[in-house]
């Protein structure tokens, strides 16, 4: 139990993070118990070799690929937004004149009414439900990530 306890305070330890009584608690430790001091060893050995790894810099096509990408995907970003903003404007003054000149005319009957109502519903729904199994389907693709 002590040993298991000490070797969680190791790695805290060797980087002088511990407080004094929890140093000195290890030092004893340490004193009396070599596979604890086999342990400290290898983390030592782990560290030492942690420092040594230097990471090579990136070859210069493949940051301009990456600066390329992000380039192409803030502007598609941009584009969606404002084609949707403009499309969201369209539809709310599509459906207002269509309220206001179409069912809230007198001069027109009940039976046109009903039935472009009935047309416009179904097409929403029909759209709705085909956009929703799309996304749906591109949320659990495996393979959207792979280049076609």
């Amino acid at each position: 139990m002590q040993c298991e306890h000490i070797r969680v305070l190791l790695a805290g330890y060797q980087d002088g993070e511990l407080d004094r009584e929890e140093q000195e608690l290890v030092e004893k430790h340490l004193a009396q118990c070599p596979d604890c001091r086999a342990e400290l060893a290898r983390l030592d050995r782990v560290k030492e070799v942690a420092q040594k790894v230097k990471y090579d810099d990136l070859p210069l096509e493949v940051w301009e690929g990456y600066w390329q990408s992000i380039y192409r995907r803030t502007e598609r970003g941009l584009g969606w937004i404002f084609l949707s903003l403009g499309a969201i404007i369209l539809a709310g003054a599509g459906i207002f004149y269509l309220v206001r000149d179409f069912f809230l005319s007198p001069s027109i009957g009940i039976f046109l009414k009903v039935g472009l109502g009935a047309l416009i519903a179904g097409g929403l729904f029909l759209s709705t439900s085909a956009l929703r199994e799309r996304i749906f389907a591109y949320q659990r693709d495996r393979y959207k990530e792979v280049e076609r």
